[in-house]
């Protein structure tokens, strides 16, 4: 005798999958954060990833932990005054592209505690052709 299976677990569990999928699916279109430049910031509210050229020049150390700078576009376009109250990264300096998470207070962007990272052009620049 064979047995008969009821159709409600094959129901059930297509319905979560199919909720899965539709969750998962949200969060990687909406759920993001907006990365912007300098340049863009006023046009949005709330947090946002800053992205950008640090101002050769215009970092100050803040105590013990925090630094004042300002970021610009990578054009070197438009520039906005940045506060980060941890410790940056080592390879943090003035010509050097970040990102850092934060919001705008008072005109001044607020980076999130751990969340400024520092990008290497040259390991994105095509290598240099050799002299012979």
């Amino acid at each position: 005798m064979a047995r008969r299976t009821s159709p409600v677990r094959l129901i059930l569990a297509l319905s979560v999958a199919c909720v899965l999928a539709q969750f998962l699916v949200y969060f990687a279109i909406a759920g993001g954060t907006p990365q912007v430049q300098p340049s863009e910031l006023a046009k949005h509210t709330g947090p946002v990833v800053l992205t950008g050229k640090v101002v050769s020049g215009s970092i100050q150390q803040t105590g013990e932990k925090g630094v004042r700078f300002r970021l610009a576009d990578r054009n070197g376009g438009h520039a906005v005054p940045v506060v980060y109250r941890d410790n940056p990264p080592d390879q943090f300096k003035g010509g050097r592209d970040i990102s850092v998470h934060g919001t705008v207070r008072n005109g001044v962007f607020v980076g999130e505690k751990g969340t400024m990272v520092t990008k290497c052009p040259s390991k994105y620049q095509a290598a240099k052709p050799k002299q012979t």
